[in-house]
């Protein structure tokens, strides 16, 4: 079934001067839906909620809100504040759960590149006091935890993937020499990159929540190491969490949007929603 979808920006924090938007894509219907908090990439501190709207767009319409949220990044701040403010946004977001007809305990997570490593290491760490220290007036007793996470294609292992960047400089290779400056700009040390590692914290017995995972990334994909994946898996499952890993044989960086219309770029959809509506229900 494919529902017509509004779509709206909602201002849903503000910093000084400066408001940060959610645009909500809401199936028009009933309900109540399943809720999407959907997170762009950019490594960190470039893009917007807009960069991923093909996923954000194809999920509303088999009956998912979908909030795409935008956040402080560098200049204007580095970690942790667009934890903080994608933290407020998931407790704003399920204290207005009814208004977009759906629920607070139908809310997951989900982000691309930078934007899955950021639903990943939230989702872990949804007490954490960095994270949950701007106030939400006038309510009470409501978290950031999700019920589940989609990660297509993260930087999962933040310090491994500058390293690896750094590595391929030093031979010549200019393929990841734009995001460096992007890891220094939002991380600012190689310790900070480390602290927050999702396989660092559980290699570390860091008590965190482990909430299903679907991980999504192409063979070919020389954005995002391989052996940083291999390690969160290990270190997830090792810990008794779930991860449902697809890899797409022959597929680079982004391909979902980037090749949109292909037989992955599709399949990667299907199972983005497949997914979505078995967790959230």
């Amino acid at each position: 079934m494919s529902y017509e979808v509004r779509v709206e920006d909602v201002e849903y924090i503000r910093h000084g001067g400066t408001g940060y938007l959610a645009t909500i894509y809401r199936p028009q219907g009933a309900g109540p839906f399943p809720m999407m908090v959907e997170l762009h990439g950019g490594a960190w501190c470039r893009s917007d909620r807009h960069g991923d709207k093909l996923i954000q767009e194809t999920l509303a319409k088999t009956g998912v809100v979908v909030a795409a949220l935008d956040w402080r990044q560098p200049p204007t701040a580095p970690y942790p504040a667009s934890f903080q403010d994608i933290h407020y946004g998931i407790r704003w977001l399920k204290s207005r759960a009814a208004d977009f007809r759906s629920r607070a305990d139908l809310v997951g997570s989900m982000g691309n590149s930078s934007g899955g490593h950021q639903a990943m290491l939230l989702a872990m760490r949804p007490f954490d006091a960095r994270y949950s220290a701007l106030p939400l007036a006038g309510v009470s007793g409501i978290d950031a935890t999700v019920k589940c996470v989609i990660m297509t294609s993260p930087v999962i292992d933040p310090l491994g993937r500058y390293r690896y960047a750094k590595d391929l400089k030093a031979k010549g290779q200019s393929v990841m020499n734009e995001v460096l400056p992007c890891h220094d700009a939002y991380w600012q040390t190689e310790e900070a990159m480390d602290e927050g590692a999702p396989a660092s914290a559980l290699e570390r017995g860091e008590k965190v929540r482990l909430p299903p995972v679907l991980y999504l990334q192409g063979t070919e994909d020389v954005a995002h190491p391989r052996p940083n994946l291999d390690r969160f898996v290990a270190a997830y499952r090792k810990a008794g969490g779930v991860v449902d890993l697809e890899l797409f044989d022959g597929e680079g960086q982004g391909f979902i949007m980037r090749k949109a219309g292909s037989p992955a770029s599709n399949r990667a959809l299907d199972m983005i929603a497949e997914f979505t509506h078995k967790q959230l229900r």
